[in-house]
């Protein structure tokens, strides 16, 4: 069950037991409360006939709470924890982040249907989807082709409609996942038409060269940790309606590897 589930079930519940009480129950406390008033009872028998009920007072106090997250969370942000490696560099392990959910078009909770089209992902995004093996798991991956776009991607490099997206060195990077560490991977700085960021690459070859064509209405996307990625290279492209979102933001980052530990250089860092 999803949490945005869960939290639409928790917000129905606490209003209608608030809403339920207001029409039905509270009426008869007010005139229990009134009734004894005027028979001069005392002030500890007034105040324990006009006093909610447990369960009323805790809908009250947190069905507007709950309908808050549920709007911010289901409509404008939503953060995400990054449990895997690859979006290295640009994402690390225990990096937490906030994904607009608006970018692309509003949607309903739950259902996730686009109501109002808003904009598209663009080559670059860094998106989080719905992964199509599995809906209630969530991806994140990096935009690489649009619809109708032709890519190929030959000897680690990114061929998109005919056109080299270009790589430039930029010495080693070293980190860990899972049980291995000091992973040493090849740092290099791809220009994916206009969109520059950092992608790894490890020293095993490719195995032979790989092209697909993106269907209209689907996205390609792939790890900036290309040889650690599990993605449309392997289970195909992303359909428009698996879009969750773009991530904009890290707002908190835990250094798992090292057994705990703020990073605090990466708090505030904008994705791109």
């Amino acid at each position: 069950m999803s949490f945005a589930l869960i939290l639409l079930i928790a917000l129905v519940v606490t209003g209608v037991i608030w809403a339920a009480d207001r029409v039905l129950f509270a009426p008869s406390r007010r005139k229990a409360v009134l009734s004894l008033e005027q028979t001069g009872a005392a002030i500890e028998a007034v105040q324990d006939a006009g006093k909610e009920p447990v369960l009323v007072e805790y809908a009250r106090a947190f069905f507007p709470v709950i309908l808050v997250v549920f709007l911010v969370r289901g409509f404008v942000v939503e953060p995400f924890r990054i449990p895997s490696g690859s979006m290295e560099p640009t994402l690390r392990i225990g990096d937490f982040i906030l994904v607009n959910k608006f970018d692309y078009g509003l949607r309903l909770p739950v259902l996730n249907r686009k109501i109002i089209a808003v904009g598209e992902p663009k080559r670059g995004d860094v998106m989080v989807f719905r992964y199509p093996g599995n809906p209630s798991v969530d991806y994140i991956k990096r935009v690489v082709g649009l619809p109708g776009d032709h890519i190929v991607y030959n000897d680690k490099k990114l061929y998109i409609n005919g056109k080299l997206m270009p790589q430039t060195a930029d010495g080693q990077f070293v980190y860990s996942e899972g049980r291995q560490h000091g992973i040493v991977s090849r740092k290099v700085r791809e220009d994916l038409d206009g969109v520059v960021h950092d992608i790894l690459l490890s020293s095993r070859p490719q195995q032979a060269p790989m092209e697909f064509t993106v269907p209209p209405g689907q996205y390609f996307v792939m790890g900036d940790n290309r040889d650690r990625s599990w993605d449309s290279r392997y289970w195909g492209t992303v359909p428009e309606k698996n879009i969750v979102g773009k991530a904009f933001m890290i707002w908190f980052s835990w250094d798992v590897a090292s057994d705990g530990g703020v990073r605090w250089s990466r708090i505030g860092r904008i994705i791109h």
